[in-house]
Parts: C-alpha cells; structure tokens; sequence
C-alpha cells in the first residue's frame, strides 16, 4: 500500500484521490504533473481498477516509457498499464483490429515522413502540371500543407489562405494531389502518422460498435499534456471517455506553444464548457526555480488574458534576481554571454547545466561563432548548427564559385539544386567551366555560360535558366562585397527555390539577413568564405568532440526547451520585433502564443536567470529596443546589471541616432531597459 498523503503535497493528493468524472489539472510549470498523473493511476489500481480498464495518453514515447516505468516502480513491478502510450500508439492498436472498416487490411504498413515525400512525388509526375513557367512546391512542403490540414480540420484552401498564400493561385492542384495521395495509400494498404489519428476518429465516429467497445471497456481516461491537442485528437478523447465520463486531462495553458503544429489551446481553455459540472485542480507549487525566477514568469504571463490565471509558488529559497542586459550588437551579446558562461563553470555550475535559449534558430549565429573561438562545446537543439544548414551552404556555394570558377564541389550543389540538371549534367558544366582562361581564375561571365546551357536538354535548360538568374544578379552588383553579394542572392530568384522546397522559408530567409550581418566584418570576399569555411570546420569538430563529452552547454530553440530544465538559463535575442516575432504582432492570440513561449523559457531556470538583447543588429542594421514583454515585468523584480565593458546611455535631448555605448560615464543618465526605444 502507497502512503499517497505522505508522497505528495496537498495539491497533488487532491488531484489522485478525487478526480473522478470530468477532471482537469492545471499544472503549473514544475509543480510535479508526471507524480500527480502515475500517483493517480497507482490510486486506481488499489482501488480495484483493472488494468485494461484505465487508458493513459501521452504525447512523446519518452514520457510514455517514463510513465509505465513510474507506475510499475510505484507498485513493485505489479502493474504493466497494457493501454499507455501515444496517441499514435493507441490508434495503431484499434486500427490494427479494425482498419478493414475503413478499407484498409489488418496488415496496412505505417509509412513514415520519408515514404510519405517519395509518395508525394509521384503524384507530382501524374500530376502533370507545368513546371517550366514557374517553380512548384515541393512534395516535402506538400506534405506539410495536408497535414496541417487534417490536424486542423481545415480545408486545403483554408490552410493556404492562412499559412501560404504565395500557393493559392494552385489550390486545386494541391487538392487534387491531396486526394490521389489519399487513393494511393488505400491502393497500398498504408497509412500514414496523420492516418494513425484520422483513421481512428473517423472509426469512433462511424462504427457505434467499436465506439461502444472502448468507450465502455476504458473506465478512467487520462491524458497528460492536454494542452498540445489538436481537434482531432480532443475528438478521440471524448469519444473514448464519453461512457463512463472519468476524463482527467493535465496540462498548462501557460506551456500551449505549438499552434503552428494544429495544437488548440482553446481544448484545455474550453474544458469546462465541453465538460459542464467539471473539477478544476491546480498545481502551482513549484519545485524547480527560485521565488525571484518565478516572480518574473507570472509578472510575463499575468500579460494575456486569455487563460486560467495561477500564481506559481516556489519550494526552493530565495537566491539573486534575474538579470537584463543590453547590447550594441548580437557580438556584443554574445561576448557577455560566453563570459558569463566561463564564470559559471568557475563557481561550480557544470556546462552541461546551462542552457542558451533563443526565439528563432538565426539568433545562434553570433554566439556561435564566440563559442567556437573559446573552444567552449555546445549541443545544439531543435536544429541544424547555423554554419551547417542547407541554405547557408548554398548562399555560400554561390559565392565560392563567383570567386573560384575551379570550385567543382560548390558548381555540383547550385547545379544539382535545379530542376532538371543531376549528378550527369552537372558534372558536364562544371568541366566546361573548368576548361574556361581566365586572367585570375576568377569568376565566369554570365554569356559563356549561357552558351554552355545551349547545349543542355531542354529540361535542363529550365533548371540552368533558374540557375543563371541567381549568378547574373550576383555578377551584375557594383560591389563584391561579401555582405551586398548575399543580399543580391536573397532578393534573387534564390527566394524562390526556398519558397517552393521549404514551408519554413521565411525563418530560412531570416536565417541569410543573419549571415549577411556577420558578413559585414569584412569587405573582401575571399578572406570572408575562408572565415565562413573556418567556422563551419570548427562547428563539425565541436560536435564530433562533444558527442562523447557531457561537459558542453545546450543551445536550443525555446520550443526544444520545453519539459526540459537547467541550472542557469540565458534567453538571448530579446529584443522588439524579434521576441515576440514581427508576424505575431498581427493578431492579439498570436502574441499570447508568443508570451507563453516566453513564460516556457523563463521558467527552464533553476537558478541563473539572464535575459539579453542587442539594441542594434536587425537586417539592415536597424535599431530596435528591448522586447514588449519586458515592459510588462514589474523593474523591482530584476537587476538591470551593469555591464563589465560598457553600459547603453542616453540623455533626452540626444537623437535617437546619437545613442551610444559608452563606457563608465557616471555623469548621463542610465537608459531604463525597458523603455521602448521609440519613447527616448
């Protein structure tokens, strides 16, 4: 027998003794939900409860196997839950009996992310459609219209009016390769991740006798992270639970951060409604941070109104407050940050036990570089290594074969990149090129090669054509300078080829106004590409180094960073227009989205709580200011630190462009951190 009221707090007891019926958690953010929900579950089964009977959902097969092996460590080994898992897992299970219902064979295969492209891409070939007068999406941005689509439970069109306009003018083709995609996997007997979840809803919804069969054996429902639902899947938890009614969902309307993956936050904002009569339990006593880190979250999240209100309260004592620091620059950032690091490790906090959090994967960039040249390891989340990622490379290939017409392997990617030119024909105009004197075995004129397109299929001259757009812009530039070149390739027909193979162009887009701000450093094109090749060097061999090496600090995307915690936390890059993004200023719940995401990120930290961001360093190099959501944190509750190097004054009768970094000058007024720059 479990002493539940000795194992838990009174929150906690009260959510695993009386939440039967229609029951939903609010966990605050380290306030111990996996101990509430696998106590709950253990409760159950010393009530009598079979196990059968009880169905507990999770969303990741990391908590799953984490929750299986709480319940059994609770119960010595006794209780092996046989319906746990993911939303996925289960409705593999129901749909391996019952698929034929749907017309599919108990044997269908799972295609994963993968089969579902090459999939996609031959439906693209029957297609048919014409491809020579302007580029069209690829399969993989395809393939994440449909299923945003049917997560959403929104139409074709509706989800490219919302997501991607720019394809609009293609509804119909999109639809009707939807459709035939759909024809396909019936023809194949295969389903994908998406069909896991449809497949399965629709089954409940269609068959009373399955919907009957499950909804009467699962007695107790449970659902952790309630939060991230999509419709679909709050769709099958209520049919499921609608028998017995005993649904306990947990979950943080403060943590609903993944819109952009269907997830609703109005499911857990509108249990109550959907649910009339139901108990509402909240968890907000924290074991994770300290009274000063919480004190912050809930200043930041008190901000929107669209939510349960809670006031986290801290088990841990009191330490030092928080701290907001600005900067010139993104350099300037990262020099303090990676300073700060060191010191850390020197009052004892291990690197593995810090954690650099950012909004979007661009505002790695500088810190990276810094890491690297302290020789400081880092494991990058949520992500490719800037230096790494796939546009980055081809800007880069770019401008190596503008300066080295003899570069074979940067003339391969740009080449093998078009539409109709492979391995074959790319090796032909490489060579060609190659064959070509020049004075200084430089850059090739656009007109040579063009003649050498003239001898390439014609398939292959459509891709070249695209090819020579791109080159000629950069050929045609009054300057080579590393940072005007790559400009010219952003505002090429470059935008294009993103905008068709990627559904995250945009940030990819961000991700070259970034590079072209590093760039900057220097004029000369040949000693940039050496110092880009140098960085993408030492980034592989940091990651190979640290593969085997716990010792090295995380940087991660806040998304990444969620459900995860560390001892100091750095959340750079916040300032106006970049944190909460510009796109979110359009709507007022996409900037609650945006200030959860914030909340996420405060509350990773233990201990060490530092919030930067540079005045300066957007495309452009326009000046920015501190992000609105410092605004709305109460100043008595962080330290507005000094800097060891300089500190950003100003005096109001300057201009907004005389602000400057100065150093240890008592005599102007400091700048309040969280004034707008616009108000100075």
């Amino acid at each position: 027998m479990i002493d539940f009221q000795k194992e838990l707090n009174e929150e906690q007891y009260r959510v695993v003794t009386e939440g039967d019926g229609a029951s939903l958690v609010l966990a605050g953010a380290g306030s111990g939900k996996t101990r509430a929900i696998t106590y709950r579950v253990a409760y159950l089964l010393e009530q009598g409860i079979p196990l059968d009977e009880i169905l507990l959902v999770t969303f990741t097969n990391k908590a799953a196997r984490e929750m299986k092996e709480r319940v059994e460590g609770l119960t010595r080994g006794e209780a092996k839950l046989s319906w746990s898992g993911t939303f996925h897992h289960i409705g593999y299970r129901i749909l391996r009996k019952y698929a034929p219902l749907l017309g599919y064979a108990n044997n269908f295969s799972i295609l994963d992310s993968g089969d579902s492209v090459d999939l996609l891409k031959l439906c693209l070939k029957q297609e048919g459609s014409d491809r020579k007068s302007r580029r069209f999406p690829s399969a993989n941005v395809i393939r994440n219209i449909i299923s945003y689509a049917k997560n959403a439970g929104l139409s074709i069109e509706q989800v490219l009016e919302e997501k991607h306009p720019q394809w609009i003018d293609i509804a119909d083709v999109i639809g009707r390769m939807g459709a035939e995609y759909h024809r396909r996997k019936i023809e194949a007997n295969a389903m994908d991740f998406d069909d896991l979840l449809v497949n399965l809803y629709q089954l409940l919804l269609q068959s009373e006798r399955v919907r009957q069969k499950y909804a009467e054996q699962f007695r107790y429902v449970l659902v952790d992270e309630y939060q991230d639902t999509n419709r679909v899947q709050a769709g099958i938890i209520g049919l499921l639970s609608g028998h017995h009614g005993n649904l306990l969902v947990v979950g943080d309307d403060a943590q609903s951060i993944y819109s952009f993956r269907a997830a609703e936050v109005d499911n857990i904002l509108s249990f109550e409604t959907a649910h009339p009569g139901a108990k509402v339990f909240r968890l907000e006593t924290n074991y994770r941070s300290t009274p000063e880190i919480l004190k912050v979250a809930n200043d930041v999240i008190a901000g929107n109104t669209h939510q349960y209100a809670k006031d986290l309260k801290a088990m841990a004592g009191t330490f030092t407050k928080p701290e907001v620091h600005a900067f010139a620059d993104a350099e300037e950032e990262a020099e303090f940050v990676t300073d700060r690091i060191l010191e850390l490790r020197e009052e004892g906090v291990e690197l593995s036990h810090i954690a650099v959090l950012f909004r979007a994967a661009y505002q790695s960039q500088a810190l990276e570089v810094e890491l690297t040249k302290r020789d400081i390891p880092y494991d990058y989340r949520g992500g490719v290594r800037f230096f790494e990622r796939a546009h980055i490379k081809d800007v880069l290939a770019f401008l190596r074969i503008f300066a080295n017409k003899n570069d074979a392997v940067a003339w391969s990617r740009v080449l093998n990149m078009q539409v109709g030119i492979g391995p074959a024909a790319a090796a032909r105009i490489t060579n060609a090129v190659r064959d070509l004197h020049t004075n200084d075995g430089g850059h090739v004129g656009v007109e040579y090669l063009r003649e050498i397109g003239g001898a390439l299929s014609t398939r292959a001259r459509v891709g070249f054509n695209d090819f020579l757009a791109i080159y000629g812009v950069i050929c045609s530039q009054a300057e080579h300078t590393p940072a005007q070149l790559i400009t010219a390739i952003i505002h090429s027909k470059y935008r294009d080829y993103l905008e068709a193979e990627y559904s995250d162009y945009r940030e990819r887009t961000t991700d070259l106004e970034q590079l072209a701000l590093f760039s900057e450093r220097t004029f000369d094109l040949t000693t940039f590409l050496g110092e880009a090749s140098l960085q993408e060097s030492y980034t592989r061999a940091a990651g190979r180094a640290g593969s085997d090496d716990d010792e090295q600090i995380v940087l991660s995307t806040v998304h990444q960073a969620k459900g995860l915690e560390w001892e100091a936390v750095f959340v750079i890059g916040m300032a106006a227009g970049k944190f909460p993004s510009d796109k979110s200023l359009q709507n007022s719940q996409a900037i609650e989205e945006e200030r959860r995401l914030f909340y996420v990120a405060i509350t990773r930290a233990k201990r060490h709580l530092h919030v930067t961001y540079p005045i300066a360093g957007g495309f452009g190099n326009v000046l920015g200011g501190p992000s609105m959501f410092l605004d709305e944190i109460d100043p008595d509750a962080v330290h507005r630190h000094r800097l060891s190097g300089g500190t950003v004054w100003t005096d109001p009768s300057d201009d907004i462009d005389d602000v400057t970094y100065e150093a240890e000058d008592e005599e102007r007024p400091r700048r309040n951190f969280f004034t707008p720059i616009e108000e100075l």
